[in-house]
């Protein structure tokens, strides 16, 4: 068991690695060395907030409590960030201490070693994780996106990809929103031929260079690949796929219940803010926090974020089946077993 348990987890390191948001090697250590060195800081928090974020008995206002996001430099970040730097955390008595990690895999490495309450995360890393023995817990969606780009001429839809190269990195959400694309196209995984690169930015030279049919791609590399003439065939919002969420451990649940709901109030106000600003207001703090180059600035569209809201059930049985599929995990784990109440409850 202790063999299996072992072998599970460092499955998790390999595969996560691969779903990086930003290039391979490009800035791991100084990721590493941020978390390392704020982990006094989340410790501190931790023991905090042990009363969940509840008033002194003395009626005196609680001291804010600390709560720790590893997240990645994407668009999901944004209203956390913002939330953040406008100061909605503290006024909803919640310090929200976020670290930006610039590879999935230094996030995970942070998150097993416990220096993170919560993590951004999508659901094949979810199987994964608990597949590993992890009890992982999602407590929300969030706004990501990834798009399925191409710049050959002979492909004008989904359907147009049989019998083509599609580059992404296997046995991770990316190589997930492709089958669900093509799924709905008609097509299946074996109607493609698939390249795998992991390096986000990789593959977007590949796909400039036409080495390969389409690639599936994260911002910022959507805009600078159709800034340079490619085209978008699908996303996971026009494809109606939304794997990306928040997740907790349910022993930072049972610890920062309160902190949570907190973090959440500070983040439909950063939803608002932004629906009442204009996005020249916030454009530059994107721009540093997700990696879109300055030139970029006038081409850059923010998404519409919505209020924070809890996964489509549907959403986590269909990743999980995918994930079955794959190999990637054998528990019998429902849907329900790894969605969380503490914010939103039936």
């Amino acid at each position: 068991m202790k063999r299996r348990n072992l072998k599970n987890l460092m499955m998790l390191l390999m595969l996560i690695a691969a779903v990086s948001m930003v290039a391979a090697g490009c800035g791991n250590n100084n990721a590493a060395n941020n978390a390392g060195n704020n982990a006094a800081g989340a410790g501190a928090g931790n023991a905090a907030d042990n009363t969940g974020g509840t008033p002194e008995p003395s009626g005196a206002p609680a001291e804010a409590a600390t709560l720790s996001l590893g997240l990645l430099p994407s668009i999901d970040a944004i209203p956390f960030i913002i939330a953040h730097e406008q100061g909605f955390d503290t006024a909803h008595n919640v310090n929200l201490d976020i670290q930006t990690f610039k590879s999935a895999k230094d996030r995970d490495v942070a998150f097993q070693a416990g220096k993170l309450d919560g993590i951004s995360a999508d659901l094949v890393a979810i199987s994964i994780y608990n597949e590993a023995g992890l009890d992982v817990k999602i407590t929300s969606t969030t706004t990501g996106e990834f798009d399925l780009l191409t710049g050959n001429d002979e492909v004008q839809e989904v359907k147009d990809l049989k019998g083509k190269t599609v580059i992404l990195s296997k046995n991770t959400s990316t190589q997930y929103t492709v089958a669900m694309m093509l799924k709905q196209a008609g097509l299946t995984e074996d109607d493609i031929t698939v390249t795998e690169v992991p390096q986000i930015p990789t593959r977007l030279e590949l796909l400039k260079n036409k080495k390969a049919d389409a690639a599936i791609l994260p911002e910022p590399f959507v805009t600078m690949g159709v800034t340079s003439g490619l085209r978008v065939l699908s996303s996971t919002v026009s494809a109606g796929v939304n794997p990306f969420v928040l997740a907790f451990p349910q022993s930072a649940i049972d610890a920062k219940a309160q902190a949570i709901r907190d973090m959440y109030a500070a983040y439909d106000e950063a939803v608002e803010y932004m629906k009442s600003h204009d996005q020249t207001e916030y454009i530059d703090l994107i721009i540093e926090e997700v990696g879109y180059p300055e030139t970029l600035k006038d081409e850059i569209t923010v998404p519409e974020y919505l209020p924070a809201n809890q996964v489509d059930v549907k959403e986590v049985e269909a990743a999980f089946a995918w994930a079955r599929e794959k190999g990637l995990l054998t528990k019998t784990i429902s849907a329900e077993e790894v969605i969380s109440d503490v914010q939103f409850k039936e």
